[in-house]
């Protein structure tokens, strides 16, 4: 009776994360994001941004995922039939996948019993984000690959490239992190953070991070697969209607989802005094966004050789340096 309890309050958690929160929520608040992105770079840039859909803008969204869904969904002549059309859809679903071990807060009361806001605490949460992180190139790799144009092929071979390299910075990164807090589960990483965050004892740790969660997600100053004035539009140049937008909608479900990472590993989660540890979860996460969102209106894009130089010659060499540092301070700490 217990186990099937259990099973119940597991399948009543996934629906409502999952299904209600994520799917609805996590989609809309992608749509709103994009105006939200909009308004800040053109107050950023001293100019106008989208304010003629509704009051102040507001239903600019609505009026972008009209224009998407109305919009012909055309495939190239020689296109892969089998892989195009559902190429997209990698992108969005992988980084979807990785909100069921992020935990929201601690716990909430129903009925007598407690309910973690967390999908799944498994012990390998850590590396159950990464292997899906991963999978998200494939859907860069076969966009490109499929659409028949050599512009969209050199866009993915960019891509893949990009996002490759910086996974192991990214990788690297975060072992400090769980030496530190003992446990590849993401509770148990925020729990470990119950006395400082992370970040005040790894700042080199969570600026690797950040510079390489920047550039997985292909944001500027690293947005080379998708260089307009190189290769029109990089791996999606081909995709039209709906289809486009599930690229773009991937790259914010992405956005959000990395933020959510930089708040478990580095900010302390959930953990913050006074107000309820969810609002804090979710403005760290908003922070995280908005910095991305400065970044994108302040710098440059790189040159592929400088992106690709600081990946593997300045990121991944402190990277290795700063775990021996770390291993080094903790045995000399405890011994």
């Amino acid at each position: 009776m217990t186990t099937l309890l259990a099973i119940i309050l597991l399948l009543l958690k996934i629906g409502l994360v999952f299904f209600g929160f994520l799917l609805v929520g996590l989609l809309l608040l992608s749509g709103w994001l994009v105006l939200g992105e909009r308004r800040v770079l053109a107050w950023m840039q001293i100019r106008l941004g989208p304010n003629r859909a509704g009051p102040f803008g507001l239903l600019q969204p609505v009026a972008d995922i009209v224009k998407l869904l109305t919009k012909e969904d055309v495939m190239p002549e020689g296109a892969d039939r089998l892989i195009f059309p559902y190429a997209p859809a990698v992108v969005a679903i992988t980084a979807l996948l990785i909100f069921a071990v992020i935990p929201f807060g601690e716990s909430w009361t129903i009925f007598g019993k407690e309910i973690p806001l967390v999908i799944s605490d498994i012990n390998v949460g850590l590396l159950y984000a990464f292997a899906l992180s991963s999978l998200g190139v494939y859907g860069v790799a076969l966009g490109g690959w499929a659409s028949n144009s050599k512009f969209s092929l050199l866009g993915s071979i960019r891509g893949v490239g990009q996002m490759i390299s910086y996974e192991l910075s990214l990788g690297l990164s975060l072992v400090p992190v769980v030496m530190l807090a003992g446990s590849f589960s993401l509770v148990d990483i925020v729990n470990a953070q119950a006395s400082y965050p992370f970040v005040a004892v790894q700042p080199l740790s969570f600026l690797i991070f950040f510079l390489s969660a920047a550039a997985e997600i292909k944001r500027i100053p690293f947005d080379l697969p998708e260089a307009e004035n190189e290769l029109v539009a990089g791996y999606h140049t081909e995709y039209s209607g709906m289809r486009f937008g599930l690229y773009f909608l991937g790259e914010y479900v992405t956005m959000i989802m990395l933020g959510s990472l930089v708040a478990v590993f580095f900010l302390g989660g959930w953990r913050g005094p006074l107000l309820p540890p969810v609002l804090w979860f979710c403005g760290k996460v908003i922070f995280v966004v908005f910095f991305m969102i400065w970044l994108r209106a302040t710098l440059p894009r790189l040159r592929y050789d400088q992106l690709m130089n600081l990946g593997w010659k300045v990121l991944i060499p402190v990277a290795l340096l700063n775990i021996v540092v770390t291993g080094g301070v903790s045995l000399w700490i405890r011994g």
